[in-house]
């Protein structure tokens, strides 16, 4: 199937809760990542949709920003492929291209909680082992994380919490 990898449009926003509920269910808001999210919108210039040749919404990527203990750092996720279409290559298309984005706009860690599998040959290890902390309940061996820079988790270890609000702006990247 052929698709177009394009920055968030206005009108997948409305679109992407339904894929989010059809792909992961609509008990995954009471999942621990979605409290580091609340209240907190994710960075404009990371979001990103796959899209079908009429411009239908295929697959979703969105990151946010966070921190860890003084360091900041992004969450990924939710990556989200409609159901019929998961396992062609769309989700990892869309997230080498999410990472490959997240490293030239400077970011330098990234943190997301899913299949070590999946995640693994995009440099995410074991985040627990790397001494992070993410409050509230998770499945430590799918709690994971990448440098995105050399030796970015160099001296950051602790527990993982939503960034700052009055430190977001439209110019650090936070749609508004």
């Amino acid at each position: 199937m052929k698709f177009q990898i394009v920055p968030e449009r206005p009108e997948d926003a409305a679109l992407n809760a339904p894929l989010l509920d059809r792909t992961f269910g609509s008990q995954r808001q009471q999942k621990t990542v979605y409290r580091l999210r609340d209240g907190i919108l994710p960075l404009s210039n990371l979001c990103f949709s796959a899209i079908d040749e009429e411009g239908g919404l295929l697959a979703s990527l969105r990151f946010w920003p966070i921190q860890i203990q003084t360091a900041s750092a992004i969450l990924l996720g939710p990556l989200a492929v409609e159901p019929a279409l998961q396992g062609r290559g769309m989700g990892r298309a869309l997230l080498r291209h999410g990472l490959r984005e997240a490293k030239l706009q400077g970011h330098k860690l990234c943190v997301v909680v899913g299949e070590a599998d999946y995640y693994a040959p995009f440099g995410f290890v074991n985040a627990t082992a790397a001494r992070l902390i993410l409050p509230g309940p998770v499945d430590l061996k799918r709690f994971l994380v990448a440098e995105l820079a050399p030796d970015s988790l160099d001296g950051v270890a602790g527990l993982i919490g939503p960034v700052d609000i009055l430190d977001l702006s439209e110019e650090n990247g936070a749609v508004a």
